[in-house]
């Protein structure tokens, strides 16, 4: 794992390399709320490096070893931080994949600095919140605040009603994987309260409008946490945006349907032509080298 400073922050990021070869076309994976960028590693990473893309993964402001921001983080800071981050490497204009709040940074970035993305995947996404889901984010906000600590058992129990298929929940193999998952990553500490503050602005979807990035937006039949009129709301609003629907796949559909997931986004980036890659593939000497946990 390397280490950059962005922005004045700290952003810990991990280099793939594709397989048997080296180069590659870049690709950045944006990960939601509170993720660790090392849940890619199981499925997407793979697939990517095995179709022969470099494959940069991160842990964003807010998400643990990286450093955890300030109240009042907003969408424009995690969009510069990614921005940062491909311009400390040299790897723009590069091909981009987020998820969830991870979508809405790419987004963003899209509007902001269009000359760094050639194509981008967004997950999950959305350009509102509706009443039940702003409703729930102040939930976990104010239990955040108040100290309590739910027990682990109760914590996996609900991330995975929450963000898992009926298709999921109704195998008890795969329910009994799920939840020792869960109960070993819960995420807390003052970074995840500052991410999940970041709400979209409501007139941010109209905005969309102005993207001339090639995009695909991929819902997920099942997702509570955003659900797919949500989703559709944003590729809408995308010109030329290819909209698509897995199911069997709730908001963490991107590891409960790897096989789709990763199929749709390949065939997608293959109809996208490569832009010729950077003469310097690498941004200066590194700051640090650290031993990933």
């Amino acid at each position: 794992m390397s280490v950059a400073t962005i922005g004045g922050a700290r952003l810990h990021y991990d280099d793939h390399a594709p397989d048997g070869r080296s180069g590659g076309e870049p690709v950045v994976l944006v990960m939601g709320a509170g993720g660790r960028g090392r849940a890619w590693r199981l499925h997407q990473v793979p697939a990517l490096a095995e179709a022969g893309y470099r494959v940069i993964t991160y842990d964003s402001r807010g998400v643990p070893p990286s450093d955890p921001g300030e109240a009042g983080l907003t969408l424009g800071d995690l969009a510069a931080d990614l921005a940062g981050l491909i311009e400390h490497l040299c790897i723009g204009p590069c091909r981009l994949v987020g998820t969830s709040l991870g979508a809405l940074v790419v987004q963003e970035l899209l509007l902001t600095r269009p000359d760094l993305a050639t194509a981008a995947v967004l997950m999950a996404t959305r350009g509102r919140d509706d009443g039940l889901r702003a409703a729930a984010a102040r939930a976990e906000i104010e239990l955040l605040d108040s100290g309590i600590t739910l027990p682990l058992r109760y914590h996996a129990a609900l991330q995975a009603i929450q963000n898992l298929s009926p298709h999921t929940l109704n195998d008890d193999v795969e329910v009994s994987d799920w939840l020792s998952v869960f109960e070993q990553s819960l995420s807390t500490g003052p970074g995840l309260r500052h991410q999940l503050a970041i709400k979209p602005d409501p007139g941010r979807l109209a905005a969309y409008a102005a993207i001339t990035t090639p995009c695909l937006v991929l819902g997920f039949a099942d997702d509570l946490v955003t659900p797919p009129h949500l989703v559709a709301e944003v590729a809408r609003a995308i010109p030329g945006a290819a909209h698509q629907l897995i199911h069997h796949a709730g908001h963490y559909g991107y590891m409960e349907q790897p096989e789709e997931v990763n199929r749709r986004m390949l065939e997608f980036f293959r109809g996208v032509p490569a832009r010729p890659l950077p003469r310097t593939s690498r941004a200066a000497p590194q700051e640090r080298r650290v031993t990933s946990p």
